[in-house]
């Protein structure tokens, strides 16, 4: 029986990923500010649709917007974890990546009462030592990573890569792999940054960065018996007005084709049920 999943997951950055980058006068703050208020709009319309789904939270936005934050795992929410602050790891000494990990657990422990089953690197930028060191935490999946779009898949560890050989891939660990596409996040569709050395002009149509995630999710119904589709939204970014109208037009759109939506730790487990089905088109295009 074909089972198509679809899990919708909020990156809680608020002022962290400004402050990662060094913006850190009024406007750009006031920017992140808004991710509280988008937060708000995000878990009543969640709540709505009667929808449970994963959030990862850097340490830093938990210690800063703490009622926020309870707000999420009160409403039944999964916590992730995504640093303690939203500098990527591969920007980090091995021992630095190791203590933002623990100290955002340690946090997100404290409030939703459990440890995280999850990762999501800022950025989306692992460090050689990132995927050791979820595994010695005890993490079952990570989601930073983009070889597929429907199918989940064991993380590797050791890839050899120069550039003149051909790669030498390292074995696969049991760190699960919940994939991601920037196709698939609002950020690059719909912000407009400037900065000195780059600009990112965003503010696309949000109803025809709709009908693309909608167009993606018919495409695994379609060609997958079994599949789970991520999409990556940030509170600040999908919270205005227009676009959390868009939104909503998603999650209508889905259910009419039969989405089941889920937390990520959910889907990692009916992924491991299902025999980890790796790479199967089952439809014919």
């Amino acid at each position: 029986m074909a089972r198509h999943l679809v899990c919708l997951t909020f990156d809680f950055d608020a002022l962290s990923g400004w402050i990662a980058r060094g913006l850190v006068t009024p406007t750009p703050i006031s920017r992140g500010e808004f991710g509280v208020v988008g937060a708000a709009r995000l878990l009543a319309l969640l709540a709505k649709h009667d929808i449970r789904a994963t959030w990862f939270i850097p340490g830093v936005t938990i210690a800063t917007y703490r009622d926020s934050c309870k707000a999420v795992v009160d409403a039944g929410h999964e916590i992730g974890n995504h640093g303690w602050t939203h500098v990527p790891p591969a920007k980090l000494s091995r021992a630095e990546e190791a203590a933002g990990l623990a100290r955002a657990n340690e946090a997100i422990a404290a409030l939703a009462g459990r440890a995280p089953q999850g990762y999501r690197s800022p950025s989306w930028d692992l460090s050689p030592h990132t995927v050791e060191l979820l595994i010695e935490r005890g993490f079952a999946y990570e989601s930073s990573m983009m070889g597929h779009d429907y199918l989940p898949y064991r993380a590797r560890k050791g890839d050899v890569i120069a550039l003149d050989e051909a790669v030498s891939f390292g074995p696969e660990t049991e760190l699960v792999e919940m994939p991601i596409s920037w196709s698939l996040d609002d950020y690059p569709h719909f912000e407009f940054v400037r900065t000195e050395t780059t600009l990112l002009p965003g503010l696309m149509n949000a109803r025809d960065v709709i009908e693309n995630w909608i167009d993606d999710f018919t495409y695994m119904a379609r060609h997958y018996e079994w599949g789970v589709l991520t999409y990556t939204c940030h509170p600040f970014v999908i919270g205005r007005g227009h676009r959390m109208l868009a939104f909503e037009r998603l999650i209508e759109a889905l259910k009419v084709q039969g989405a089941v939506f889920v937390t990520m730790a959910e889907a990692v487990a009916e992924w491991r049920a299902q025999g980890e089905p790796r790479n199967r088109d089952v439809f014919a295009p």
